[in-house]
């Protein structure tokens, strides 16, 4: 085997997924460098358990420091500079060469970017936001809540959707419906694009439960003193409490680095390659077409792993990545759906819907304590 230096930069879906297979096929030859300036990883959805007080916020967090697989070094640090000529990252912990260098740093929020959000909103995408947000819910007393989007794209589609469904159980638990209202207000004409049945099913739950939808609008900014947002037309809603998906954005080091084009890595959509040789891109920070979901980061992660396998090995690689992943959606009272999605260059995106029951509740609780397992060998 060749003696190649992989660098990994993020340790979400796609970084954990990439090491994890690496050091299952290459073990202690192997010698590869994950680095992430967060000490723990959270499931996406983890954010809404905490959120609707399911569960506390230090059990969703799983810890990089019991990483412990062959071959592979973490390292807790802040990324400073990214040269994909040279394959130099320099970080706060010193500086790191590579032979294959894979950029997995995800999306950064920007809360700030939406006049009024920070000082009068409450964004749940951010652990700190979700986490905060459950207090908020806590202390709410009814009224006027709305679930907006603020930008496109945004990570894990069908989150806004599930938000506002979790909420109706939350104020039906408390005795609040009667004096609250419910809106969720999404750029999107439907709840979900790739799967008309999903986007079906849930603007009937919608209408069942009494929730305004909203579709093709967009939060452009909140103005505190008279409570009301302000939409992307020019009109008003008002509200009593906004829980908003923030703007998203490419991490500034990875803009400066000359990888972005329009905001975003381009990639080529089967290899997952950038134009900048032995330099890979996985997950929400490309611009390759497919949800920003973790479920699409893992299975991109498993073709760069293929690719980097085969060069390890000396042989040519043939592995591409056929853009499928699933994604749970939550309905609330204890039932879970699934949409199967998948992007192809060149082709409309195809989904394929499993209406919600309390099974695949089950099962999504299982894929996450398998994944668990398998990155960092606990449950």
């Amino acid at each position: 085997m060749h003696v190649v230096r992989v660098v990994v930069l993020g340790a979400g879906f796609g970084g954990l997924e990439l090491s994890t297979l690496l050091s299952g096929e290459f073990g202690d030859d192997l010698d590869l460098v994950l680095i992430d300036q967060a000490d723990g990883f959270i499931f996406g959805y983890s954010k809404l358990d905490v959120m609707f007080g399911r569960t506390t916020a230090d059990a969703v967090v799983h810890h990089y420091s019991d990483i412990d697989k062959p071959g592979v070094q973490f390292v807790q640090s802040t990324i400073l500079s990214i040269d994909p000529v040279a394959k130099r990252v320099v970080t706060s912990e010193g500086e790191f060469s590579a032979d294959v260098l894979v950029v997995a740093l995800g999306a950064d929020l920007d809360p700030a970017a939406i006049p009024g959000l920070v000082e009068h909103g409450r964004e749940f995408y951010t652990p700190h936001g979700a986490f905060a947000a459950r207090e908020a819910l806590a202390d709410f007393t009814g009224g006027r809540v709305v679930v907006g989007v603020t930008s496109t794209p945004f990570k894990c589609p069908p989150a806004p959707s599930e938000t506002v469904l979790l909420t109706h159980d939350l104020l039906s638990e408390r005795g609040l419906l009667d004096s609250s209202t419910l809106s969720l207000v999404m750029p999107l004409p439907v709840p979900i694009p790739p799967s008309p049945e999903a986007s079906v099913a849930l603007i009937a739950e919608f209408a069942r439960r009494g929730i305004e939808w909203h579709p093709q609008r967009l939060v452009r900014s909140v103005d505190g003193e008279r409570r009301a947002l302000v939409l992307g037309d020019g009109s008003e809603m008002p509200f009593d409490l906004f829980l908003a998906v923030p703007p998203h954005r490419a991490p500034a080091v990875v803009q400066e680095s000359g990888l972005t084009v329009d905001g975003w890595v381009p990639v080529n959509p089967v290899t997952m390659e950038t134009s900048f040789p032995n330099v890979f891109a996985v997950g929400d920070v490309t611009s390759v077409g497919t949800p920003k979901a973790g479920t699409f980061a893992e299975g991109q992660a498993a073709v760069v792993a293929a690719r980097v396998a085969s060069l390890l090995r000396g042989e040519s690689p043939s592995n591409e990545y056929a853009g499928s992943a699933i994604c749970y959606l939550e309905f609330g009272r204890g039932e879970i759906a699934i949409v199967e999605a998948t992007f192809r260059a060149g082709e409309p995106p195809a989904g394929v819907f499993q209406a919600p029951t309390p099974e695949l509740a089950r099962e999504k609780a299982a894929f996450g304590a398998t994944r668990v397992s398998r990155w960092f060998g606990s449950d």
